[in-house]
């Protein structure tokens, strides 16, 4: 799986991220740690879980060298080694606790998507992330998603339509809202909460259909009456109170998809190792 980390958003996240730590120095290390002294570092992780965000550590260490053991998307023990960097003892000691930060987070994201992921197996459904992320992350959130097995939805309000009950009912009604949006040059999506709006979007054209808060039963059932009157020409994406208990009997309704906001908004980071030997 590729993570890019070369968009100038990332590089300048990483760098607010430095700044934010190491504000006016490391006073710390600086104190302590002689100048010319180097050292390697060791990530190993310690617990199961799926990588993500590895590759930001030559942002964040710089100059040092470096040995990528496992990439994003890997699935790693509980023990695995997952880099080393070698370098000032000083550089490592200063960037330690933003790498953590954002390879530990990165990495319980992809865990929690992979989670979903593993349980859509066999069927024809995938798990999509949403917009639930940590502000000003969003981009490395989607990318750890990915990484996890997870369909990016839409990155932003700039890169397709989502009509939700809120933009329903400030427009009037469910085919008032498609009408406004048929000049689109980004995909539609449709929120639909009852039968009356279910069946007044598929009369209005719509291809793009989101099932919220339904259960697994009820979605079954309209699913199957979307197909028997559109066939395989309709997208179904199922969302609200999606979780790992009831994933599976979700994606067995026949949906194409299932959104998780917890993907981002929940998940817990993961347990990695950052350990220290000096060099002599």
């Amino acid at each position: 799986m590729t993570f890019d980390v070369s968009h100038p958003e990332i590089q300048a996240l990483v760098h607010l991220a430095l700044k934010e730590d190491i504000g006016s120095g490391d006073i710390t290390t600086e104190l302590c740690v002689p100048a010319d002294a180097r050292a390697r570092a060791r990530m190993v992780a310690r617990q199961e879980m799926t990588l993500a965000g590895i590759e930001l550590l030559p942002l964040i260490f710089g100059d040092c060298g470096f040995r990528i053991i496992h990439t994003s998307g890997d699935r790693l023990r509980s023990g695995d080694e997952i880099a080393t960097v070698t370098g000032p003892a000083r550089a490592l000691l200063t960037g330690e606790r933003t790498a953590l930060n954002f390879v530990q987070r990165l990495s319980g994201v992809a865990t929690a998507a992979n989670a979903y992921a593993q349980l859509m197996e066999g069927t024809r459904c995938r798990i999509l992330d949403t917009r639930k992320t940590t502000p000003g992350l969003r981009p490395l959130e989607k990318l750890a998603a990915a990484a996890g097995g997870a369909v990016n939805h839409r990155h932003g309000l700039y890169d397709a339509v989502l009509i939700k009950n809120n933009h329903i009912t400030a427009a009037g009604g469910v085919r008032k809202a498609l009408e406004k949006t048929r000049s689109a040059a980004v995909p539609v999506e449709i929120e639909v909460r009852t039968r009356g709006e279910l069946d007044e979007a598929l009369a209005c054209g719509a291809t793009h259909l989101l099932l919220d808060n339904l259960t697994p039963d009820e979605a079954r059932e309209w699913i199957t009456s979307i197909r028997n009157r559109k066939g395989s020409a309709i997208t179904v994406e199922i969302s609200g109170g999606i979780t790992l208990a009831n994933a599976r009997a979700y994606a067995e309704t026949g949906a194409d998809y299932l959104s998780s906001g917890s993907i981002t908004h929940s998940a817990p980071a993961v347990d990695i190792n950052f350990g220290l030997t000096l060099l002599s």
